[in-house]
């Protein structure tokens, strides 16, 4: 039986042209040895399998040959390959000097290939620095390294460096076309596509899986053998989880997922590759970036397909569930139901049900005649944290707003309210918003205007403009407030007065800012009501949050020392007395 030979070594190049997915380095290489113009050390970088070694041999014939020799002469005596990792102390580069002094026997030069140079010892790069960098007329040092940040910087300024770069899936897909051609082996193109895209960019690696999948298969690659053979999900699971999140069936990804795991496959392997096939879909959704996708032709008219029925937004929401997921994973107690909630977060019916339990359906009950009648309820004095986000009608002049006066009761002094500068005029109010989505809520003493999120101003909705009175939105007020006694929170910021300021603006002032932040939360859902009830689309509500008194808190010793030193004097004297630093 003759011996057999890896398809690594048995279609190794032996000239540049054969080289696959580095020609911007072999060209530049093919070009200075024509023109006698290659430097007297070379260093090859690049990831593994990409063709450094194979280059390096390649220089070492060519450049004998392009010298005046004999193309059909055997040049191997004039190459040397040390192995740096093995041969890494001083003696050696030291016994490699002694040999680069004699001239060749046959031809114009010496090559000497040093592997994994990276390898040497400090003093090893230090003995090897001037020979490399002044060598003899007819030697040259070829260094190749898969890690080029550990070679000195001495070592890296005497050579002329070429970065070799990981091969495509593409290239590499062609060549294992090209080796099966030439085995006589039939392969699928989908199952080519995969090895290559395990090969992760090197080219050794795409043929040693290739002869095991040959192996394996009896000489017949399928996309089937090549799934089975390297425990890879196949692409079908991912467009089928795709087509259940858009048929927003949360039920159906669980079931699918549970198969998947029943195969014995990771679940963080599938979250990645999920969005891996996500990420191959949003590339499809712009005819610029359809050429990024690393498939064979019949899965790129899958990806389009299904690209077609998914919207930008949900690709968008749907990666960055995943990537949550991700980097959750390894630190999550339960990993299985981690991945399931993502699935279902994928769906529209999660994001209903989300919409639901955070507003309950509003009641058809009328409202109770306390809070129709009695504008100052209880209700609404209290004051304890919640937020949301509100819409406002444009109401009457000022001289048609006389709400009924309230008996005169003893009231405390109202604490003062951060927005106490001319910014809160309703003039300036009124002209903040028309310029742009901004929001007085959080104005502070230096009068600056804070960014409304996107919840404050959804999409417009023309509700009509009729007029009212502070009386009838304080009525609509109170009797919206009463649909949220389930949600305590939100209650509890709403049982704020709200004041009309000017013909379109509220004003309300909380307690604190987590109640602005509850109030934001809400705000929109809160305008939206105010506005549809009393049909007009003007009515906005502006938040005041009123000043607390801060309270100052110790950390250092120097401030404990001042807080001691405020009730006994003496420890200053003392302080004095001992010299002391504070």
């Amino acid at each position: 039986m003759d011996n057999y030979v890896v398809s690594a070594r048995k279609y190794r190049p032996l000239v540049f042209q054969d080289v696959v997915g580095q020609h911007h380095i072999t060209d530049t290489l093919e070009k200075a040895i024509a023109n006698n113009h290659l430097a007297q050390a070379l260093l090859f970088c690049g990831p593994r399998g990409v063709g450094k070694t194979t280059c390096a041999r390649i220089v070492a014939r060519k450049i004998n040959e392009a010298s005046g020799g004999d193309p059909s002469h055997d040049y191997s005596l004039n190459i040397f390959e040390l192995d740096a990792a093995s041969n890494n102390s001083v003696d050696d580069i030291r016994n490699l000097i002694d040999q680069v002094r004699f001239a060749p026997q046959v031809g114009q030069y010496k090559v000497y290939i040093i592997d994994e140079v990276h390898m040497l010892s400090p003093s090893a790069f230090n003995a090897f620095l001037k020979t490399l960098e002044e060598p003899p007329a007819h030697a040259i040092f070829i260094l190749a390294t898969t890690e080029k940040h550990k070679i000195i910087p001495t070592i890296l300024s005497r050579c002329q460096i070429y970065d070799f770069k990981r091969i495509g899936v593409n290239d590499i897909a062609d060549h294992l076309k090209y080796v099966a051609g030439k085995e006589n082996i039939k392969a699928d193109e989908n199952a080519l596509h995969i090895i290559a895209q395990k090969a992760d960019g090197a080219l050794r690696d795409s043929l040693s899986i290739f002869d095991k999948i040959a192996s394996f298969s009896d000489n017949e690659i399928t996309y089937q053998n090549v799934l089975e053979n390297l425990n890879i999900l196949d692409y079908d699971y991912y467009f089928k989880v795709v087509d259940l999140a858009l048929q927003n069936d949360p039920t159906g990804l669980f079931v699918l997922y549970n198969e998947i795991l029943v195969q014995g496959f990771d679940g963080h392997l599938f979250v990645n590759g999920l969005a891996s096939h996500i990420r191959d879909l949003m590339m499809c959704t712009d005819e610029k970036t359809v050429s990024l996708l690393e498939v064979s032709d019949d899965l790129k008219s899958k990806y389009l397909a299904q690209a077609k029925a998914c919207s930008l937004h949900q690709i968008f929401r749907w990666l960055k569930i995943l990537n949550e997921c991700d980097q959750k994973y390894k630190i999550s107690a339960n990993q299985r139901f981690l991945v399931e909630i993502a699935l279902s977060e994928m769906t529209n019916q999660y994001q209903e049900a989300v919409a639901i339990s955070a507003q309950k359906k509003k009641p058809e009950s009328k409202p109770s005649p306390v809070a129709e009648s009695n504008v100052s309820s209880p209700i609404l004095a209290t004051s304890q944290p919640v937020s949301a986000p509100i819409p406002v009608p444009s109401p009457k002049k000022e001289e048609e707003i006389q709400p009924k006066k309230e008996p005169a009761t003893q009231e405390p002094e109202p604490v003062k309210p951060r927005t106490t500068d001319a910014a809160a005029t309703p003039s300036v109010l009124k002209s903040t918003r028309k310029k742009g989505r901004f929001s007085i809520a959080n104005l502070s003493n230096e009068n600056k205007t804070t960014e409304v999120s996107d919840k404050d101003e959804e999409e417009y909705i023309n509700y009509g403009s009729e007029a009212f009175d502070e009386a009838l939105i304080l009525k609509t007020w109170v009797a919206y407030t009463e649909t949220l006694k389930d949600n305590k929170p939100l209650y509890a910021v709403l049982s704020h007065t709200p004041k009309l300021i000017d013909s379109e603006n509220l004003q309300i002032e909380l307690d604190s800012t987590s109640q602005e932040a509850i109030l934001n939360d809400y705000k929109s859902e809160l305008l939206k009501h105010l506005r549809s009830t009393l049909k007009n689309s003007s009515i906005y509500l502006l938040q005041v949050v009123k000043e607390s008194e801060r309270v100052e808190l110790i950390y250092t010793p120097e401030e404990k020392f001042k807080y001691m030193a405020k009730k006994n004097p003496a420890l200053l004297e003392l302080k004095k007395r001992l010299d002391m630093n504070y």
